[in-house]
Protein backbone atom coordinates (compact mmCIF):
# COMPACT_ATOMS: atom_id res chain seq x y z
CA UNK A 1 0.00 0.00 0.00
CA UNK A 2 1.44 3.46 -0.75
CA UNK A 3 1.38 5.89 1.94
CA UNK A 4 1.32 10.11 0.77
CA UNK A 5 0.82 13.35 2.42
CA UNK A 6 -2.12 15.58 2.11
CA UNK A 7 -0.06 18.01 0.05
CA UNK A 8 0.66 15.04 -2.24
CA UNK A 9 -2.91 14.01 -2.03
CA UNK A 10 -3.82 17.75 -2.93
CA UNK A 11 -1.22 17.94 -6.06
CA UNK A 12 -2.38 14.75 -8.21
CA UNK A 13 -5.92 13.76 -6.42
CA UNK A 14 -7.22 13.21 -9.91
CA UNK A 15 -4.28 10.34 -10.51
CA UNK A 16 -4.36 8.71 -7.34
CA UNK A 17 -7.84 7.83 -7.28
CA UNK A 18 -7.58 6.55 -11.17
CA UNK A 19 -4.30 4.24 -9.98
CA UNK A 20 -6.88 3.11 -7.14
CA UNK A 21 -9.78 2.46 -9.67
CA UNK A 22 -7.35 0.83 -11.81
CA UNK A 23 -5.19 -1.38 -9.52
CA UNK A 24 -7.42 -1.98 -6.34
CA UNK A 25 -4.49 -1.37 -4.24
CA UNK A 26 -5.69 1.40 -1.66
CA UNK A 27 -3.62 5.02 -0.81
CA UNK A 28 -3.26 5.80 2.65
CA UNK A 29 -2.68 9.41 3.66
CA UNK A 30 -0.74 10.58 6.64
CA UNK A 31 -2.00 13.36 8.43
CA UNK A 32 -0.19 14.47 11.36
CA UNK A 33 0.43 10.60 12.68
CA UNK A 34 -3.39 9.99 12.10
CA UNK A 35 -3.97 7.72 8.90
CA UNK A 36 -7.05 7.90 6.47
CA UNK A 37 -7.54 5.20 3.40
CA UNK A 38 -8.64 5.29 -0.15
CA UNK A 39 -10.34 1.81 -0.65
CA UNK A 40 -12.34 0.81 -4.10
CA UNK A 41 -15.83 0.12 -3.22
CA UNK A 42 -15.62 -2.44 -5.58
CA UNK A 43 -13.48 -5.20 -5.42
CA UNK A 44 -11.08 -5.32 -8.67
CA UNK A 45 -9.97 -8.45 -10.63
CA UNK A 46 -6.48 -8.86 -9.97
CA UNK A 47 -5.66 -11.24 -12.51
CA UNK A 48 -7.14 -9.30 -15.35
CA UNK A 49 -3.95 -7.35 -14.99
CA UNK A 50 -2.09 -10.35 -15.76
CA UNK A 51 0.17 -9.75 -19.01
CA UNK A 52 0.69 -12.59 -20.87
CA UNK A 53 3.35 -14.40 -21.93
CA UNK A 54 3.34 -17.10 -24.04
CA UNK A 55 7.37 -17.45 -25.10
CA UNK A 56 8.11 -17.74 -21.55
CA UNK A 57 8.03 -21.65 -21.61
CA UNK A 58 9.66 -23.18 -24.73
CA UNK A 59 8.63 -26.83 -25.09
CA UNK A 60 6.03 -28.85 -23.31
CA UNK A 61 4.96 -27.78 -20.10
CA UNK A 62 4.18 -31.12 -19.27
CA UNK A 63 7.94 -31.74 -18.56
CA UNK A 64 8.35 -29.58 -15.87
CA UNK A 65 6.04 -31.63 -13.56
CA UNK A 66 9.25 -34.55 -13.84
CA UNK A 67 11.72 -32.38 -12.71
CA UNK A 68 13.25 -33.47 -9.86
CA UNK A 69 15.05 -31.20 -7.62
CA UNK A 70 16.92 -33.30 -4.94
CA UNK A 71 20.41 -33.76 -6.20
CA UNK A 72 20.38 -29.76 -6.77
CA UNK A 73 19.04 -28.27 -3.81
CA UNK A 74 20.30 -29.17 -0.09
CA UNK A 75 17.87 -30.51 2.06
CA UNK A 76 20.12 -31.14 4.85
CA UNK A 77 19.18 -28.04 8.02
CA UNK A 78 20.78 -28.00 10.73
Amino acid sequence: MKTITPTELRTNIYKLLEEVLDTGVPIEINKGGRKLRIVPVDKIDKLQNLVSRPSVITGDADDLADIHWEQEVNVDLP
